[in-house]
């Protein structure tokens, strides 16, 4: 039998985000440069992050699916609306989970949000087949964009998910605006489903956030964000002066993942009328994923009008599963 389309809405210029040039500059402007998120995640950084996530030391993935392995059917239960929407959602693997618990109860319609048209028809046509019953309706760009569009729509009660602990994969001024923007999106009484990776050993997250030495999932992709730049803003970043290593940062409480030069160099980005003096050393941070202290991140959540409704926390790995549900 042929595969239905999909529907594919396209919420952030069709695809003219990935030519963003004043939040990119902005971006490339700091000290050190950085790298926006998104940009990783074309079509070839997503299939590069999806071997991530097989990596023997990389636990988020694998804890955050034991977690929707035991608690499916009560977060379902839970929810209780129809509508759920996904910030980011690649693959979709984990939320499947959720989603299958979800159509046992009721008919359920799924909007991930995400900045791979590729991995939207992928992972939606993946969806449809295995879970009868559910509906899928892509929205492609970034979290903010799909996030005015559903601002822009017909108010009916929604989830908004946010897995994969991808909230700590903002800074803290970006991570306050994306609270803000789904605060502002949901109305009383929507949920909001956010995964948070907690506060654990530096050696612990090195291990995690590093290649061992058999594999190099981290440093393809991460290097994949210079081949991207060098595709689509004619840079001439060369790959093979560049060292990936990410190291925590207890101070900030951050993961930074960098790009180290291995000698001087001066590369420049021609259509953005840059160029970037690099000494052997310097770096480029292609990355950052910041640890919680619990209270502080319920409290966070909780200062933008939401209610803290329930919690799953892995006691090993200090990793949650958090429910809120918006109040005011």
């Amino acid at each position: 039998m042929a595969q239905h389309e999909i529907e594919i809405v396209a919420v952030d210029g069709g695809g003219d985000f990935w030519d963003d040039r004043v939040g990119l500059l902005t971006c490339l402007r700091e000290t050190p440069p950085r790298v926006p998120a998104y940009l990783g995640y074309d079509a070839i950084g997503s299939e590069l992050f999806e071997a991530i996530t097989e990596l023997p030391g990389y636990y988020p993935t694998r804890v955050e699916f034991g977690l929707l392995q035991r608690h499916a059917e009560e977060i379902a239960d839970l929810i209780g609306y129809e509508r759920i929407v996904e910030l980011g959602s690649g693959s979709a693997k984990k939320t499947r989970l959720l989603l299958a618990a979800c159509v046992q109860r009721r008919p359920t319609s799924y909007l991930p949000i995400d900045v791979s048209r590729e991995m939207l028809e992928l992972s939606a046509h993946e969806l449809e087949t295995e879970l009868p019953g559910l509906r899928v309706q892509g929205l492609w760009g970034r979290y903010e964009a799909g996030l005015g569009w559903l601002r822009d729509g017909k108010p009916e009660p929604v989830t908004v998910a946010l897995l994969g602990s991808n909230l700590g994969n903002n800074t803290p001024d970006e991570r306050h605006g994306l609270l803000t923007e789904i605060a502002t999106t949901l109305r009383p009484g929507d949920r909001f489903l956010v995964s948070a990776d907690l506060q654990k050993p530096a050696e612990v997250l090195g291990a995690c956030y590093n290649d061992p030495l058999d594999r190099s999932a981290f440093a393809q992709f991460r290097l994949n964000h210079l081949t991207h730049l060098n595709r689509r803003f004619g840079a001439d970043f060369a790959l093979e002066y560049f060292y990936p290593r990410a190291h925590y940062d207890a101070t900030t409480t951050a993961v930074q993942a960098h790009l180290y030069a291995t000698e001087d160099q001066s590369v420049v980005l021609r259509e953005l009328d840059l160029e970037l003096v690099l000494r052997r050393g310097d770096s480029l941070n292609a990355g950052f994923s910041y640890k919680f202290h619990r209270p502080q991140f319920v409290a966070d959540v909780s200062a933008r009008g939401f209610d803290l409704s329930a919690q799953w926390i892995d006691p090993v790995w200090q990793y949650g599963i958090f429910l809120f549900v918006r109040s005011v």
